[in-house]
């Protein structure tokens, strides 16, 4: 099953068949909103709101843990994250769409499902899964979006925007999009064996940007409206090209192989009980 995130703007996937919105219970407590579930031309997907709909909850309050569990427990094997980001490049302007392969994380967060009685590493050197975005590039060049492969988000924690100085720090370290949301996403995704990628729809530029002021809602807002029908239109080209999921070729389904180093005689029984989901391939 193909599972979509939605950022800012992007609360619902209208054109869907059979819809229902599920609520899922996970031991993570509780996720963003209920999860979408329909069919774009008979394929099944799962669309979770990241903010609910009505964009109720903050960056920074996000239940990450919580949205990538239940998307693992309704089966889903593969996840696309739209997610609305700043430029801080001037060959990005606001309209453009990234494929991003590389995270710089700035948030302090809880960016693991594993902990005491029960530890896990996993690789995290390539955290975007290149078969899901040789889908996402496909879809996109189909679709007529603006669209460049790779580049490095660096995720803030927010609610606030950057100052200046930060802005033009993260130019310097050579990222290439800032945003709010897609760590720990893209962590935990790995830790739940999920093959992750994200769509980074460039709103503004930021404020490091000599001829444009500090970021502002209505301006995000308007280029999100603008984008919207292209940003739908890419998440149905995509589907089909990732409707045949077979064994990953860069492994992101089997992440957990070789990571847990607890001993199962030393385990906590309930960490055990509560990854059930996320690890239960290699803790059973």
């Amino acid at each position: 099953m193909l599972g979509f995130i939605g950022g800012t703007g992007l609360y619902d996937l209208p054109g869907l068949r059979n819809v229902r919105y599920e609520r899922v219970p996970s031991p993570f407590g509780r996720p963003s909103d209920d999860v979408l579930l329909g069919e774009p031309d008979g394929q099944p997907l799962a669309f979770l709101p990241r903010h609910g709909r009505g964009h109720v909850v903050p960056p920074h309050l996000i239940n990450y843990r919580a949205n990538l569990d239940v998307l693992k427990r309704l089966g889903v094997t593969d996840v696309v994250s739209l997610s609305a980001v700043g430029s801080l490049r001037e060959d990005l302007p606001p309209g453009t769409f990234v494929l991003v392969d590389q995270f710089v994380d700035r948030t302090r967060r809880v960016a693991s499902f594993f902990g005491e009685g029960l530890v896990a590493h996993v690789g995290m050197a390539e955290p975007v899964c290149a078969r899901v975005g040789d889908a996402l590039e496909q879809a996109a060049a189909d679709a007529g979006a603006p669209a460049r492969r790779g580049g490095t988000y660096i995720v803030i924690d927010g609610p606030q925007f950057s100052t200046r100085g930060e802005s033009l720090m993260y130019r310097q370290w050579g990222c290439d999009v800032i945003g709010m949301t897609n760590m720990p996403e893209a962590r935990l995704a790995r830790e739940a064996e999920l093959c992750y990628a994200t769509v980074a729809m460039v709103t503004d530029w930021d404020c490091w940007h000599p001829d444009h002021g500090s970021v502002t809602i209505p301006e995000i807002m308007a280029v999100l409206a603008a984008n919207g029908d292209r940003a739908r239109d890419l998440v149905r080209r995509v589907a089909p090209l990732l409707a045949e999921h077979s064994e990953c070729p860069h492994g992101c389904d089997r992440s957990l192989d070789s990571a847990i180093l607890t001993a199962p005689g030393a385990r906590d029984p309930e960490m055990v009980t509560k990854l059930d989901a996320v690890a239960g391939r290699v803790l059973q």
